[in-house]
């Protein structure tokens, strides 16, 4: 193995004269001193611990260093070991552009460098080439952006106007390790506590100011608060580092691979993203999307949820980085290794499989990999189906009189969620009786208490929100069903979803959810089939119109409303049922809606709400799915 030797902490000044801390991996002589000459740079920032052994050392600065590349990971200002302590706010640091613009041109300038440097990262580190591609720096030539969303108020910590409440266990794990209290014991202690007790705090909501374990770190506290009762797009939501969307014309035209999975919380935001960056830049650019959650193309897991996708679901870093690093040889190197000509997107489509229980006790739902030229794939046919009276989903128009289903949407007795896609949603476990707590880090006792990834769709539990004798989801009273007659056919959706409802509530600001599910029918492992989430989504009624402003519902008026759904791309089997559920919650995936309309995550109160969802001919609700033909 080709020896590598690293320089810890080189700080590199910014232009406000603040230094952020980074290590510096080369390849070595046996010797073990640096070799000689110029060599591209593979650059990865992150909010995670730029010496983290897992996601940090061996599968980026080890693995690019042996291949021929320097390596640089560097602490994001106010983290770790870089300077700027208290200037960190999670994912709203204003000074995040210039500080990737300033490290990148930092890079081309040593002497080591040949001025060619190309970015990596998952996640944060995502977002933060993002932001710097915004910059254009001189010296940037390649990105693998993986997993990033590009706003805040869209995808990533709000969603249709409802708090995606992934965000509140991840504000722990980074408040945990940031670098202000890390000599305050009682301070970590408080963090470490309320991030074991996550679930009963977020039951607790709406969070008060002073009154949560964020406290400890003020500056995340209040970033908490933003997420929980700023809707409305103004400024902090519009700033560049949470909105690069409505900056894209700015992106650096260089070659780019998004990657991303059909289960990762970001995959609506990462596919847009690819689609309108393809329509303007000249340089190649590239679409990878698995059957994966946030982590588990990086994991290796061919298992999301309750689900097997097969052998060809596994990638790990193994496959992962021999990716990354044909893309970064051809564009940093210049080696001719034919990414050039390859197709510029790669799908997973779902679906194909046995349907039978593995030996480890998932459902083997399969699927293979297909190229194709476009996202959305062109030769995709969009298709309405109708949501019937009676409970039907059909793709004829609806032809009888109009007709309406209400249900009680109860805040106190909310939807749960039974699978998501969601970061992970991390619940601490206490250290074990007798062991020293400082041989079992944080990391090592996070689990997540609501699945990020496809389940059957029933209570359970140990799932938040769920009640004895956890019925079906399909059972309960607040949930309406539609679902297609059994499939005398395999169809395959591929694409954007979009439902369009009309809609009425008692209630002057209500939620409506819908969720797009792939249903088994029943077998011998499973008896009362296997009904499978596919994607959902929400819409807060107070921003139908937008999130520029918020309006409030008149009771009993019918308003037309639009949900968008991320994409899919899965194979309905023969014998299956497309099923549509619309409700007025999925806690907690988001927050639950008081029905009130009080000011966002101040309310006072909860009121049940009769909201009501209309039919038939005069307002036909439908969900918009992509059909591609049969070839």
């Amino acid at each position: 193995m080709s020896p590598v030797v690293v320089a810890h902490d080189v700080m590199m000044k910014m232009r406000d004269g603040v230094r952020l801390a980074a290590d510096l991996y080369r390849p070595a002589t046996p010797a073990g001193e640096p070799v000689e000459g110029r060599l591209p740079t593979i650059l990865t920032r992150t909010s995670y611990d730029k010496a983290n052994p897992v996601m940090q050392v061996e599968p980026v600065g080890m693995f690019f260093a042996r291949h021929g590349y320097a390596v640089v990971i560097q602490d994001l200002r106010g983290r770790g070991h870089s300077e700027g302590v208290g200037d960190y706010h999670h994912r709203a640091n204003p000074k995040e552009g210039p500080d990737g613009y300033d490290t990148i041109e930092w890079i081309a300038a040593q002497a080591w460098s040949d001025g060619k440097i190309g970015m990596v990262g998952s996640s944060h580190s995502g977002c933060v080439q993002n932001v710097a591609a915004i910059h254009r720096p001189p010296h940037l030539e390649a990105l693998w952006v993986d997993a990033a969303p590009i706003t805040g108020n869209g995808w990533e910590s709000r969603q249709g106007g409802a708090m995606r409440l992934h965000m509140v266990p991840a504000l722990f794990v980074h408040a945990h390790d940031a670098p202000e209290i890390r000599d305050d014991p009682a301070a970590r202690k408080r963090i470490e506590d309320g991030a074991m007790n996550i679930r009963r705090l977020i039951e607790t909501m709406p969070f008060k100011v002073g009154h949560t374990p964020l406290t400890a770190v003020p500056n995340l506290e209040r970033v908490l608060m933003r997420y929980q009762e700023n809707g409305v797009s103004d400024a902090w939501w519009t700033q560049e580092v949470m909105d690069q969307k409505s900056r894209l014309e700015r992106y650096a035209d260089v070659p780019t691979v998004f990657s991303t999975g059909w289960y990762d919380c970001f995959v609506a935001e990462v596919t847009d993203q690819f689609r309108r960056l393809a329509r303007q830049n000249k340089s190649k650019l590239r679409l990878v999307v698995g059957p994966w959650n946030h982590t588990a193309m990086r994991s290796g897991s061919s298992v999301v949820g309750e689900v097997e996708f097969g052998k060809a679901a596994s990638w790990g870093y193994r496959v992962y980085n021999a990716e990354r690093l044909r893309w970064f040889d051809r564009w940093l190197k210049g080696r001719k290794n034919g990414v050039d000509g390859e197709a510029a997107v790669r799908l997973f489509i779902m679906g194909g499989g046995r349907g039978a229980k593995t030996a480890r006790g998932h459902l083997h739902h399969g699927g293979a990999w297909r190229q194709e030229k476009t996202w959305p794939p062109k030769r995709a046919v969009p298709t309405q189906f109708y949501l019937r009276a009676g409970g039907a989903l059909t793709t004829e128009a609806p032809s009888e009189k109009a007709s309406s289903l209400t249900w009680t949407h109860d805040p106190s007795h909310p939807v749960p969620t039974v699978g998501a896609a969601i970061a992970p949603f991390f619940e601490w476990m206490p250290v074990p009786s007798g062991m020293d707590g400082a041989y079992l880090p944080p990391r090592a006792r996070m689990r997540s208490v609501v699945p990020d990834g496809p389940m059957h769709q029933r209570e359970r539990q140990d799932l938040i929100g769920c009640r004895a004798p956890y019925p079906l989801m399909s059972e309960r009273h607040d949930v309406i069903v539609f679902q297609s007659e059994p499939l005398a056919r395999a169809i395959e959706v591929t694409g954007p979803i979009h439902v369009h409802l009309f809609v009425a509530s008692s209630a002057p600001d209500t939620d409506f959810t819908a969720k797009l599910l792939d249903v088994y029918p029943p077998s011998p492992d499973y008896p009362e089939g296997f009904h499978m989430n596919l994607a959902d989504s929400i819409l807060r009624m107070r921003f139908r119109s937008g999130l520029e402003r918020e309006e409030m519902m008149k009771p009993g008026r019918v308003y037309e409303i639009s949900i968008e759904l991320p994409p899919i791309a899965n194979l309905f089997e023969a014998g299956h049922r497309l099923r549509l559920d619309i409700a007025s919650s999925n806690f907690p995936h988001f927050d639950v809606n008081p029905n009130t309309g009080e000011p966002l995550g101040r309310h006072t109160k909860l009121t049940r709400a009769q909201n009501t969802l209309h039919l038939g001919a005069r307002r036909p609700s439908y969900v918009l799915l992509s059909i591609m033909p049969r070839r």
